[in-house]
């Protein structure tokens, strides 16, 4: 099973090292490259004035977050919940920049970059798509995902899409996970396991596709159509 977090935060500014703070945190989790539904998200109290273009950015004003839990109230139960998981963010430096803040000021001894794998989407979108904007928006225009709902930046609904951006930006690198697979040599011995010229037989199990499964994959195929990619299951 590989486990995957689709992280995004929000904050009182545009630097941690200036004091500013994270005042929403959102994780939405990515299981076998399915969106599983299972989330996390907070806001946050800063316990310091917010700058006046990050309202302007994310809507969140100091009277709203006024009876929120501070970071250090949440901390064990976001770590908890993003423990062994491969960290999805866009512009991962930012992110983690300020998480890495909040979580010394809460006295945790945990390095995110050292304990946990981290896919910065920006970094490969710029590799894959250079010279072209590759914030948020631009990305889910390009591959066809609906953000009429993304208002403000909101860390919740900016994860979710991102979980989305990331799936259409890595399709086709899927891994085939074989478990509890027996494999059965057919004439030769245990000693000759090393022969090239073996013949090696694989008993998969065969699970179908339900229905609706099949007309998410057909809406699936219709949106690579749309971003110019050959589509060879539409074809005949």
């Amino acid at each position: 099973m590989i486990r995957q977090i689709a992280l995004d935060t929000e904050t009182t500014g545009l630097d941690p090292k200036e004091g500013h703070r994270i005042i929403e945190v959102a994780c939405v989790e990515i299981i076998d490259r399915r969106i599983t539904g299972s989330h996390y998200h907070t806001y946050i109290n800063p316990e310091r004035a917010i700058d006046s273009g990050a309202i302007a950015v994310h809507g969140l004003s100091e009277e709203f977050l006024a009876d929120k839990p501070v970071f250090k109230a949440v901390v064990a139960e976001f770590m908890a919940y993003i423990k062994d998981a491969e960290l999805i963010i866009h512009n991962a430096p930012f992110d983690l920049g300020f998480l890495q803040r909040e979580l010394k000021l809460s006295r945790r001894p945990e390095h995110l970059e050292q304990s946990s794998k981290i896919t910065d989407t920006l970094r490969m979108a710029r590799e894959r798509y250079p010279r072209q904007k590759n914030n948020l928006d631009a990305l889910c225009k390009r591959l066809s995902i609906d953000n009429s709902q993304r208002h403000y930046h909101g860390a919740l609904i900016d994860a979710q899409l991102l979980a989305e951006v990331y799936l259409a930006m890595t399709a086709g690198q899927n891994s085939l996970f074989l478990e509890k697979t027996e494999i059965k040599t057919q004439g030769v011995n245990s000693d000759e396991h090393k022969d090239l010229n073996q013949i090696l037989y694989i008993d998969l199990p065969v699970q179908l596709a339900s229905e609706q499964e099949e007309k998410e994959h057909e809406t699936y195929l219709k949106k690579m159509q749309k971003i110019n990619q050959k589509v060879i299951w539409l074809e005949g």
